[in-house]
């Protein structure tokens, strides 16, 4: 299936010369969603995961599909402040300040494989820092799956040393 064709781009949204990629098309297209999911779980199976996890709040749409149709479990990373039980966090730089994410402390045990999984991977910023978080819990990750890689800004580099796959790439 050509992704692309369910994936809305709204120029200079946010703020001009940025080029949006909407996947709100595609989420709504139950044929072309099932198979989005059943396509990133076809790349991820090799890398043999135990447990996906997935940064706020795209990644849950993406992450959580992808752990049920894999028979396995989901951990969301939230922003600051939004678990209940007891965290790690790790604060990472934005354009114009910094932000904060957390996963349950109990989340992952010691060793075990993990997927990361979202919807865009960017410039890699938010990725690299849940990458932390989970290795900061012991946790390996055995690979990231994206919907959308934007090629451009280099977002692959920040996760040098890790599988990274995408469906679709701008």
């Amino acid at each position: 299936m050509d992704f692309q064709l369910h994936i809305r781009v709204i120029p200079d949204f946010p703020q001009p010369g940025v080029s949006f990629k909407d996947i709100t098309p595609l989420l709504k297209d139950g044929r072309a969603y099932r198979a989005a999911i059943d396509s990133l779980v076809s790349l991820a199976r090799p890398l043999a995961p135990e447990i996906v996890v997935g940064p706020e709040a795209r990644g849950f749409v993406i992450g959580a599909p992808v752990a049920y149709a894999m028979g396995l479990g989901f951990v969301p990373v939230r922003k600051a402040g939004k678990l209940p039980a007891e965290t790690v966090s790790v604060v990472y730089d934005l354009e114009y300040g910094s932000d904060r994410l957390d996963i349950h402390k109990d989340a992952l045990r010691p060793g075990q494989r993990v997927l990361v999984a979202d919807d865009l991977l960017a410039t890699g910023g938010t990725i690299r820092s849940t990458i932390r978080l989970v290795e900061q819990l012991g946790a390996a990750v055995v690979g990231c799956v994206f919907l959308i890689e934007l090629t451009e800004l280099e977002g692959r580099a920040k996760l040098a040393g890790y599988n990274v796959l995408s469906l679709v790439q701008y």
